[in-house]
């Protein structure tokens, strides 16, 4: 992560991302204390598991991808790298919305990209008619977050992923919230502070 500067008024770092179309383009977040990115091991952990383990079913190339508290949007443009049709960020951080749009059309991925300006709760709650469903679906809320099981159930009742889909979620690993039972995991991995929860429903 390299120091920039300042764009659209916002102090901002570097990071770049890490393999397929667009490797090694620079993507930006804001070096606020608000804003929490994902770190570039953990983001190529969990394409290497998905990629690799057999417990994992999925192919980036052409899913479509829901990317909750999304920030900057580096999960989600890494996707878009990797080949997936589609990817919906939400995120309703004002200053995060400004970085995640100009990363989007640094890369140039307008046609592959849509940005929900929303509470991801909020956004759930409404009765979501989406004419796709979801092959993964990330999840990664401020660590201090302890509604993640409320976020769950909303995600299960509106059945927006695939019944052989993947749910990720990051969290810290001192998280006390247990995952509620109707999250099916089937695998799970510690990464430095985080960790990273990978499964489905019942």
């Amino acid at each position: 992560m390299v120091f920039l500067g300042k764009i659209l008024d916002i102090k901002l770092l570097i990071m770049r991302i890490i393999s397929g179309n667009f490797k090694g383009k620079k993507i930006f977040f804001p070096s606020s204390i608000k804003t929490r990115p994902l770190k570039d091991m953990v983001k190529e952990s969990i394409f290497n598991l998905i990629l690799h383990s057999k417990k994992i079913n999925l192919k980036i190339t052409n899913s479509n991808i829901l990317d909750l508290f999304s920030g900057s949007g580096s999960f989600g443009l890494e996707c878009i790298s990797r080949g997936a049709k589609k990817v919906i960020f939400v995120e309703n951080y004002f200053e995060t919305l400004k970085v995640l749009k100009k990363n989007i059309y640094t890369l140039k991925s307008q046609d592959n990209c849509e940005i929900i300006e929303k509470d991801c709760f909020n956004f759930l709650d409404r009765n979501l008619k989406f004419d796709m469903k979801f092959e993964l679906i990330f999840i990664d809320p401020p660590y201090k977050e302890e509604k993640i099981n409320i976020l769950l159930e909303k995600i299960k009742d509106n059945k927006i992923l695939k019944n052989n889909g993947v749910l990720i979620i990051h969290r810290h690993k001192k998280d006390s919230v247990k995952i509620t039972e109707k999250f099916q995991v089937f695998d799970e991995r510690d990464y430095g502070i985080s960790k990273i929860f990978f499964g489905n429903f019942y």
